[in-house]
């Protein structure tokens, strides 16, 4: 899936839209994507000057983008979003910089009457950066509630 197949799924744009690849995808069940990261990333610009890093709630989006990637190439799901609940489990293990290829791994965990969970891990050179447990409900129809 490249990023014109991602775009018509995911309502994410630049600069918000974290993934530019996927690589596999097992629908509603799990994925693999990734995002290649220059100096030109907005983020990149403030956090910090002379030592950039990615901030970790951006790499935490990224797992969420891949997970919603999962969850929406369902067609069985129709039009719906899925909306981060929680987000448990969390652990930073290597900063991520500029020149790197962060590789984000989503696995739903379980998932019933429109609420889920599922793993997330972001590596860079095999070597894992993040991961997390994030809860997820799925929106339809614009619902908020």
């Amino acid at each position: 899936m490249d990023i014109n197949d991602i775009q018509k799924i995911l309502p994410h744009r630049h600069p918000f839209l974290l993934v530019d690849r996927m690589e596999e995808l097992e629908v509603g069940k799990r994925g693999r994507g990734y995002k290649n990261l220059s100096i030109n990333e907005y983020f990149f610009q403030g956090h910090y000057p002379g030592m950039p890093i990615m901030p970790g709630v951006l790499i935490i989006e990224a797992m969420a983008q891949v997970g919603a990637l999962v969850l929406m190439s369902d067609p069985a799901f129709g039009d719906v979003k899925p909306l981060v609940v929680g987000i448990d489990k969390v652990r930073f293990r290597r900063m991520v910089v500029p020149g790197d290829r962060l590789v984000t791994n989503a696995e739903v965990i379980w998932f019933r009457k429109g609420i889920g969970c599922m793993k997330g891990v972001a590596t860079v050179d095999g070597e894992i950066a993040a991961e997390a447990e994030l809860t997820f409900k799925i929106l339809k129809n614009g619902e908020l509630s």
